[in-house]
């Protein structure tokens, strides 16, 4: 009963409506789910990436709406579309061969600081991440490698090169997840790096190298979103 009431109670002070486009009356409304499910499409970034990047789009609209509900708004509840859409595109990409043939898919979240993290109660990727394995089935892992240490200065208004240069030496492998990561890296898998939104792509160039640098290699960048 609790299970049942409680969403009630919560659309009673905070009205429900649409995260991508605010329509009232429903979480997300099938339009902006038929917009987020289109082909992903390949990106450029101003940092050159040692693999291939995509995006369900552009960032703008519905995708920019969902994000921003998601992260600073705590719609957590949209990280299962947004998961969808993720899953849709995988699948795409793996038609496309765009994916190396592999028994399994491991999808590592880009890294992100602790403190942001607790702030928002979690980190809105790694949930989207989850949310695309379990659509996805059970030869998918989500393994959340990568971290941000905490010197590192928010990057939203920082140039590439500045931004290079504050992420260097700044995002390290997890140590609590390590062991756990090498026996399931021990298997055949494809390895996607999974971000919210791409902007100039100096986070995505630091985390393929670090990861590179502990022997994963990362075989596509897939994002929510392109700015």
């Amino acid at each position: 009963m609790v299970e049942r009431v409680w969403p009630a109670l919560v659309d009673l002070v905070v009205p429900l409506q649409c995260g991508g486009c605010a329509r009232p009356g429903t979480r997300w409304c099938r339009t902006c789910a038929r917009e987020i499910a289109d082909a992903p499409i390949e990106v450029r970034t101003r940092v050159a990436l040692p693999v291939p990047a995509y995006a369900l789009g552009r960032y703008s609209g519905v995708r920019r709406q969902a994000i921003l509900e998601l992260k600073e708004r705590g719609r957590s509840d949209l990280s299962v579309p947004l998961g969808r859409a993720v899953a849709t595109a995988l699948l795409a990409l793996d038609r496309w061969s765009e994916l190396p043939a592999a028994e399994r898919l491991l999808l590592i979240p880009a890294p992100t600081r602790r403190m942001s993290a607790r702030r928002r109660g979690g980190d809105p990727v790694t949930a989207i991440a989850g949310s695309a394995a379990r659509v996805l089935g059970g030869r998918v892992e989500v393994t959340p490698l990568l971290v941000t240490s905490m010197w590192a200065r928010d990057s939203a208004h920082l140039s590439a090169g500045e931004r290079g240069d504050n992420l260097t030496g700044a995002i390290r492998i997890r140590r609590s997840v390590r062991s756990r990561f090498s026996a399931v890296y021990g298997l055949d898998a494809a390895v996607v790096l999974l971000d919210d939104v791409l902007t100039t792509g100096a986070t995505v160039a630091e985390s393929v190298s670090v990861l590179a640098n502990a022997g994963v290699e990362v075989h596509l960048v897939l994002v929510i979103a392109a700015a």
